[in-house]
């Protein structure tokens, strides 16, 4: 479907290609990944044409249709409903034509609208949009009174309704809720044509997609598989990479032992000779580095507080009208870990501010203690921050005692590196300015810690630095976030705004996804009876069978977190089993030696532990799920 040759294109003091190529099948859906800055939306624009190539070739089908969400839809009077409807060029061109065709035209005109499914088309672009969280009201309102976040879902809704034979998708998942997301994973399996999607959304890659294009250094290399499956294949070709390294340096080293030993000797100086060629000749291999990706610091609170850190009894909450939320009846611990449910306006963000503090409650008793620190993100702080400010005076504010040196290291620790330091905020990239304020709000070691949609500008390996700081952090967590993985391995338990309330979700993201999906089936099916007004309801509890369902959510977690406590022991024991491979380290450093046979044998103890804790935590899974 889409082909690139031999692709050069240098921008901004830097090559992004260099001589890539890749030929993408048809009908493909395919994650494009990379580290953030490598290039991914550079590309989409090269094969938008937005962008003159250096050199090389980016190829298509003839007459093919070629499909982006660039920006959101503009604010205009025209009705939702028909704004997408207009995506469909062919489909609005036909129907324009019957007004003005001559009769001896419209036979062809018509034959052509029934071939295309004209007569589908309302029905079709109102499930979409009810998929991406529009309402039946909302079909008929004028896109001037939608927010910039829903006419980007309207852009969204106009693309995958036009289904062109290529669609380009940059994030798509930054302006969706957790439920959108889950729609739009269902909708781009089904998608008919070729499709690419820039995400660090590891499920969506997971779920959706069943090639992964990988851009690194310049070049492009096409996985089959999703994104675990893309992983596994990188790992492996890095360890063979670094085997063929090992062995052609020490064939490299062997044959230049010859030549410095026999050179001088006339009868072994031909021998040296064609040695020293056969060396020239030994292709170069380059070593493996790994990128590194600086961990989050999320420090936990020195002195726990009593149970419970907050407790809420019939409590309402508002901004002065009618409460968003009604008859709350929640506790939270110190150990909690809540995985905030629901969709846009179903009130989890007025609940975050609650907890926050930046509300107070309208009616009812709500306990908390007074020496409660709290940490609050949430994307508008992003969107705040002064353009012209710098990392290093945002710090100077947060610790206005500090030394100039203190400052420094802070800021190196949060991963910014030297040149950053006194770098504008406008020039940051969307995830460093995350990074920045995700570690400004844990810097005081907060009881609790309230994210409020922390990943929308982190990459996969800031993702998983994310999630591995908060699961050492031993503070109370509150979730907000529609990317399904974190939400799987952070929350131990889930809460649903629905209805103007909260109430404990009972069954983990498997359940609350199966949810999502069969009430959009069903608003599309009957949207007249789906109501505009108000948030959809939980699902009702099933009805009892002969053996309860037991949640299997958490055991699932302990068996994953058991795995890649395995999989790092396991690295580190091969670490240690490397290094005293070399033979010099006996002669030459004893004492490093045995240090490394005492650390060889920790590490032993450490896999044994592991591989027990991975064997329980996998049969206890087993036999729940059975």
């Amino acid at each position: 479907m889409l082909q690139i040759n031999d692709l050069v294109f240098d921008a901004w003091g830097r090559r992004f290609f260099d001589h890539a190529s890749v030929t993408l099948p048809k009908d493909a859906k395919v994650g494009l990944v990379g580290r953030n800055g490598v290039g991914k939306s550079t590309l989409f624009k090269l094969i938008l044409n937005e962008l003159t190539l250096g050199s090389g070739e980016i190829s298509l089908p003839k007459a093919a249709r070629i499909g982006s969400v660039a920006q959101e839809h503009p604010a205009t009077p025209i009705p939702l409903l028909e704004t997408v409807l207009a995506a469909d060029v062919e489909r609005a061109s036909l129907l324009a034509q019957l007004d003005t065709a001559p009769p001896e035209e419209m036979g062809e005109i018509y034959n052509r609208l029934i071939q295309i499914d004209a007569d589908r088309a309302p029905s079709r672009a109102a499930e979409i949009l009810s998929g991406l969280g529009f309402s039946e009201a909302d079909l008929s309102r004028p896109m001037a009174e939608f927010s910039g976040g829903w006419r980007m879902r309207v852009a969204l809704a106009a693309s995958l309704f036009a289904e062109p034979d290529l669609l380009l998708l940059d994030e798509p998942t930054n302006y969706l809720d957790l439920e959108g997301a889950l729609w739009l994973e269902a909708r781009l399996r089904k998608y008919p044509h070729t499709a690419i999607v820039i995400s660090h959304d590891r499920e969506l890659l997971n779920s959706s997609v069943d090639h992964i294009l990988h851009l690194k250094d310049g070049k492009l290399e096409l996985y089959v598989g999703g994104y675990d499956s893309f992983e596994r294949q990188w790992a492996e070709k890095l360890r063979l990479q670094e085997a063929a390294r090992a062995k052609i340096e020490a064939k490299r080293a062997h044959m230049q032992s010859f030549v410095d030993r026999f050179r001088a000797k006339a009868t072994k100086a031909r021998q040296a000779q064609s040695r020293l060629k056969a060396i020239a000749k030994l292709p170069p291999v380059a070593a493996v580095i790994e990128d590194h990706v600086a961990p989050f610091l999320l420090p936990s609170p020195e002195r726990p507080l009593p149970p419970p850190l907050l407790r809420l009894e019939d409590v309402a909450v508002g901004y002065g009208g009618p409460p968003i939320l009604r008859k709350l009846n929640l506790r939270l611990d110190i150990d909690d870990r809540i995985g905030l449910l629901g969709v846009n306006g179903a009130g989890k963000s007025t609940f975050a501010k609650l907890v926050a503090g930046a509300l107070t409650p309208e009616s009812g008793a709500f306990h908390r203690s007074q020496r409660m620190k709290v940490g609050w993100f949430h994307q508008h702080q992003i969107e705040a921050m002064d353009p012209n400010d710098t990392p290093l005076e945002i710090i100077r504010r947060a610790l206005p005692d500090a030394t100039e040196a203190r400052r420094r290291a802070v800021i190196a620790a949060f991963g910014f590196s030297y040149d950053k330091v006194e770098t504008k905020v406008a020039s940051l990239s969307g995830g460093e300015r995350a990074r920045l304020l995700l570690n400004l709000v844990a810097m005081e070691a907060p009881h609790l810690l309230i994210l409020d949609e922390p990943t929308n500008h982190l990459d996969i390996d800031s993702r998983r630095a994310l999630l591995d700081a908060l699961n050492d952090y031993e503070g109370a967590v509150i979730l907000i976030t529609h990317d399904r993985s974190l939400m799987e391995l952070v929350a131990d338990r889930l809460w649903l705004a629905a209805d103007g309330g909260i109430e404990p979700f009972d069954g983990d993201m498997e359940d609350y996804a199966r949810f999502v999906l069969d009430r959009a089936r069903i608003a599309a099916r009957a949207p007249s009876q789906v109501k505009a007004e108000a948030p959809p309801a939980p699902p009702p509890p099933p009805a009892a069978p002969a053996k309860a369902k037991v949640p299997t959510g958490p055991a699932r977690r302990r068996a994953e977190a058991a795995e890649a406590a395995l999989a790092r022991a396991t690295a580190e024991l091969a670490r240690i089993d490397q290094a005293l491979t070399d033979p010099a380290i006996f002669t030459k450093d004893p004492g490093k030696a045995a240090e490394l046979g005492r650390r060889r044998e920790a590490a032993q103890n450490a896999v044994e532990a592991a591989e027990l804790e991975w064997l329980e935590a996998q049969e206890a899974y087993e036999a729940l799920k059975a």
